[in-house]
C-alpha cells in the first residue's frame, strides 16, 4: 500500500505533544515512518507568580497544531484527514490542573515550571520516605491544602496536560503510567499508585482541617501501562482537534504519557541499563535501573517507562533558554552590521565553534538559572556569567561554557547515580533541540555522563514520535504479545542503534574541572538570586 492509500483510508497513526514552547503532530506508518508533521509555538507565561498557559491556549494550540498537519498532507499526498488507525497524546509531565464535579477549572494551570511547593514536597518525602519533587502533581495538591486554599475541598479530579487533553477529547479519565509516576509514586509489583501512601497521604488530608472530604484515589486518573486501551475518540473531542468537522469519531486512543514517557520510546531506552538524555527548555536524563535506590536523594525522581519498569530521573527545569538568548544577541550584532541573519545557520557555527574550545572551557563559568534549579537548591534563578582576568576569554570557550552550563544541574544529579549508587548504563541516547548540531551537544554530553551517547536520525522528531509510536503498539499488541522492548527493537528500531559519540579522556576531566568549579560557585549564584530574583 502507498502512502496516500495508507493515509486515506485511516491506516496512519498520530501523534501529538504539547512541549514546553511548541506543539507537534507527527503521522506514522505501523513501522513508525514518519510521513508528515505540524506544529504550533507558545509559551507559558508568569502571571501573579505562577507559570501558567490558560486553557484557550491549549485548544487553540492544539486546533492550529493539526491545521497545520492536514496542510502538510494535503501538500505531500493531495488527500484529506478524515481517520486515523490510532491516537495518541502526550505533554509535559506533573504540574497540576484541577477541576470540580462540574468539571470547572478551579484555579489557573500550574506547570511544572514552578517552585512554589517546597513545604509540600519537604514533608510529603519524610512522611513517605520517598523523593516527592517540587514540580509533581500531588506536591502541588498538598501544598494548596498547606496553604489553606478555598478550591482544595471542591477537588473531583486532577491531572496532567496529556491527562486533561486525553479526557477532553474521550471522556476517559486515565493516564499512561509514566505520566501518572510523575503524579504519585507508583508500586512496581502492582503497577499502580501505591496504596500505603495513599492511606498515608488520606490521613494528612483529614488532619488538615480544610474540610476535604474526598479521597485521594478518587480524584487521581486511573494509571494503565502501555498497550491498554485508553477509550475513543468521542464527537465532541473530534471537533476540539478538528476545527473543520472532518474527522470522524470512534478512533481508539493509547493512553497518554507524559514527555519523559515518550523521549524513552523515541529513543529505545525502555530496557534496563539503557538511559536518555532529553534537552531543550528543560533538560532530563532517565536511566532504567536494575534495582531499587540504597537510599531516598532529592535529587533523583523515581518514575517508570510506559511500561512500568523502575527509572531514575534528573529533572533540571533549566537547559537552552540562556544559549538562546546570547545566539540572539549575536543576531543582532550580525544584523546591526547589515547583515541578514539565518537563525539555523548562526546555531551551528555557534554550537560548532564551542568545539574548538578548551576542555574545561578556559576558566569561563556560568548559571543558566532562567527559573529555580531544585536540583542544586533553588526555588528562584539569576543568570550569571563571570570570569576571572586571567581566563581565556574567546568565543570557543564562551559557547563551550554556555553547552556545559546547561548540563551542569543535571551533571550534579546523575553524578550521584554513577559514583554512589554504581549505577550502570550501557546506552545512552539523546534527543531535543540541544542535540541538533550534527556531534556537538552529543559529545559534550557524554563528556558529562562519562558513556557514549547516540543519536538517532529519528531523533529529532522528538516526543510526538514517541507518542505516536506507543500508540502504534497499542494497535500491535491485538495481534501479538510483544513486549514493549521487543516491539521497539524489533519492529520500530531494527538495525538502528544510532551513531554513537564518545568522549575523550580530556574531554571528560575538562568537564569533572568545570563541574567542580560549578558546585563551588554556587553560592554566587545564590547571592545573585538575592540580589535580582
Amino acid at each position: 500500500m502507498d502512502t496516500k492509500q495508507l493515509i486515506s483510508e485511516g491506516k496512519a497513526i498520530l501523534g501529538i505533544e504539547f512541549g514546553s514552547t511548541r506543539i507537534k503532530a507527527v503521522l506514522i506508518d505501523e513501522k513508525g515512518t514518519p510521513l508528515a508533521s505540524g506544529g504550533h509555538g507558545w509559551e507559558n507565561r508568569l502571571e501573579n507568580g505562577i507559570w501558567t498557559y490558560t486553557l484557550e491556549d491549549v485548544w487553540d494550540g492544539l486546533k492550529d497544531c493539526y491545521s497545520d498537519l492536514k496542510k502538510d498532507v494535503m501538500n505531500q499526498y493531495g488527500v484529506k484527514l478524515t481517520k486515523f488507525a490510532a491516537i495518541g497524546f502526550s505533554a509535559m509531565m506533573h504540574g497540576y490542573l484541577a477541576f470540580d464535579k462540574d468539571e470547572k477549572l478551579l484555579v489557573p494551570f500550574r506547570t511544572w515550571r514552578n517552585t512554589i511547593t517546597e513545604e509540600a514536597a519537604e514533608k510529603l518525602t519524610a512522611e513517605f520516605n520517598y523523593n516527592i519533587p517540587q514540580r509533581w502533581s500531588i506536591a502541588h495538591l498538598y501544598q494548596a491544602i498547606l496553604n489553606k486554599e478555598e478550591h482544595v475541598k471542591d477537588v473531583a479530579f486532577f491531572t496532567t496536560l496529556a491527562g486533561y487533553v486525553h479526557w477532553k477529547m474521550t471522556g476517559e479519565k486515565v493516564l499512561g503510567i509514566g505520566d501518572a509516576s510523575g503524579m504519585f509514586p507508583i508500586n512496581m509489583d502492582t503497577k499502580d499508585y501505591d496504596a500505603g501512601m495513599i492511606e498515608k497521604f488520606d490521613r494528612l488530608v483529614s488532619e488538615s482541617g480544610t474540610g476535604c472530604t474526598w479521597k485521594l484515589r478518587d480524584i487521581l486518573p486511573k494509571a494503565l501501562v502501555a498497550g491498554k486501551d485508553a477509550g475513543t475518540l468521542t464527537e465532541e473531542g473530534a471537533k476540539l482537534l478538528d476545527a473543520d468537522g472532518e474527522l470522524e469519531a470512534g478512533i481508539p486512543l493509547c493512553p497518554p504519557e507524559g514527555d519523559a514517557g515518550t523521549g524513552m520510546a523515541a529513543t529505545n531506552s525502555v530496557a534496563k541499563r539503557t538511559g536518555n538524555i532529553s534537552a531543550g527548555t528543560s533538560v532530563f536524563s532517565m536511566i532504567v535501573l536494575e534495582k531499587e535506590l540504597s537510599k531516598v536523594y532529592p535529587q533523583i525522581d523515581l518514575v517508570t517507562t510506559p511500561d512500568g519498569a523502575l527509572v531514575a530521573m534528573v529533572h533540571c527545569n533549566n537547559c537552552t533558554s540562556e544559549i538562546n538568548a546570547w545566539v540572539n544577541v549575536f543576531k543582532e550584532f550580525y544584523e546591526m552590521m547589515g547583515q541578514k541573519a539565518d537563525m539555523n545557520e548562526l546555531f551551528t557555527k555557534l554550537y560548532s565553534v564551542a568545539m574548538d574550545g578548551e576542555a574545561d572551557c578556559g576558566g569561563l563559568l556560568s548559571y543558566n538559572y532562567t527559573a529555580g534549579e531544585p536540583v542544586t537548591g533553588f526555588d528562584k534563578g539569576a543568570l550569571v556569567f563571570a570570569r576571572s582576568a586571567e581566563a581565556k576569554f574567546s568565543l570557543a570557550n564562551f559557547m563551550r561554557m554556555h553547552l556545559y552550563s546547561a548540563l551542569g544541574a543535571l551533571k550534579s544529579g546523575m553524578d550521584l547515580l554513577f559514583k554512589s549508587e554504581n549505577v550502570k548504563v550501557d546506552q545512552m541516547f539523546g534527543h531535543g533541540g540541544y542535540f541538533k548540531t550534527k556531534g556537538v551537544g552529543q559529545r559534550i554530553a557524554a563528556a558529562a555522563v562519562g558513556a557514549p551517547v547516540s543519536v538517532m536520525e529519528t531523533a529529532g522528531e522528538g516526543g510526538a514520535w514517541g507518542i505516536a509510536l506507543l500508540a502504534a503498539y497499542m494497535e500491535a499488541v491485538k495481534t501479538s504479545e510483544a513486549t514493549l522492548e521487543d516491539y521497539l527493537n524489533n519492529v520500530i528500531f531494527a538495525g538502528n542503534k544510532g551513531e554513537s559519540l564518545a568522549a575523550t579522556k580530556e574531554e571528560i576531566e575538562g568537564f569533572d574541572k568545570f563541574m567542580d568549579v560549578y558546585m563551588k560557585g554556587l553560592s554566587m549564584e545564590k547571592a545573585a538570586v538575592e540580589l535580582l530574583g
